[in-house]
């Protein structure tokens, strides 16, 4: 749907700036000519008014010129900037809350043209820990967001809910390659969140330079035999190919990420997400007659940075 929105406002920039243009270079030098022909032909002194009556600016020209700069400011703002995005299920708790609208920044992993999304120019890439937004690889028209765990060329191990890496390395160049090694992993606390019932488990995480908060629910098993399956590895294990990212969902037991689907390419990346600009409470009793889409609160302590 994003990219649909993208493409409308490309088309719609597009048409009111050629509006312009063609009015600037084709009917507005002709309307100045029939202006000046009637101050010629009538002695007195014609007003402005008079003059924009005999020679008027077409509706769509004037409607073209008061858009296009809007449109085109948009158009880049979210095309190479920023752009808005809402969090619409609970696979990033406790980082991320339904309700919460985020920045993401788009410009973080290369700039790619709006239409075709071809990357244009090299900035950076994910780096272990970055809460990314990208288009979902079974259906390119969703958006998903998860969190960076396994960068090109990591062996990644998810087994009894632990996350063991072994970081890429050429042993032409270090001969002494660091080995499997578990993510560290701190327990918090239990029962600040909950899932069908059950108080969740709450961990600090520490990915690389990333430190973050997780959930585990405990009545909920590893399901390694729906693990996605990749030829000359374990059921738990994941060699994570060049050009590709392993993405994970902060609630672990509550979340579609690769562990079932594979790998994110980095043509399907959006951006980097990196700040909470406003968060809504929907908490309402199942039977009130207000529409369920309407705020009951905000959130305000939620705005700010995401780690």
């Amino acid at each position: 749907m994003a990219n649909y929105f993208s493409i409308g406002l490309v088309l719609v920039t597009l048409a009111s700036g050629l509006i312009w243009l063609a009015d600037a270079l084709l009917w507005a030098p002709k309307r100045k000519e029939k202006m000046a022909l009637a101050r010629a032909s009538n002695q007195a002194n014609l007003d402005d008014e008079t003059l924009q009556k005999i020679a008027p600016e077409p509706y769509l020209v004037d409607t073209a010129k008061q858009i296009f700069p809007v449109i085109a400011f948009v158009l880049v703002l979210r095309s190479f900037l920023y752009e808005p995005f809402q969090i619409p299920s609970g696979s990033m708790m406790p980082t991320l809350l339904v309700g919460d609208f985020i920045l993401v920044e788009k410009f973080t992993y290369g700039l790619k043209d709006p239409v075709a999304r071809n990357k244009f120019i090299e900035v950076g890439e994910p780096a272990r820990g970055d809460v990314v937004v990208f288009k979902y690889p079974e259906d390119p028209n969703t958006d998903f967001i998860k969190r960076v765990v396994g960068l090109p060329g990591d062996t990644v191990v998810y087994r009894n809910k632990q996350v063991f890496i072994k970081p890429a390395c050429d042993v032409t160049v270090t001969p002494q390659c660091p080995g499997m090694k578990p993510v560290e992993l701190t327990f918090e606390q239990r029962g600040e969140f909950f899932q069908d019932l059950v108080p969740l488990e709450r961990f600090t995480e520490q990915l690389g330079e990333v430190s973050h908060q997780i959930l585990r629910n405990p009545a909920v098993p590893p399901h390694a035999q729906m693990y996605y399956k990749q030829p000359g590895t374990a059921a738990d294990e994941f060699l994570v190919p060049e050009g590709q990212y392993l993405v994970l969902g902060d609630n672990r037991d509550n979340s579609r990420d690769s562990r079932y689907w594979g790998f994110v390419p980095d043509d399907n990346l959006v951006g980097k997400a990196v700040a909470i600009w406003i968060s809504f409470e929907f908490d309402r009793e199942p039977s009130s007659w207000v529409p369920g889409w309407i705020p009951t609160g905000v959130r305000f302590s939620r705005i700010g940075g995401i780690h």
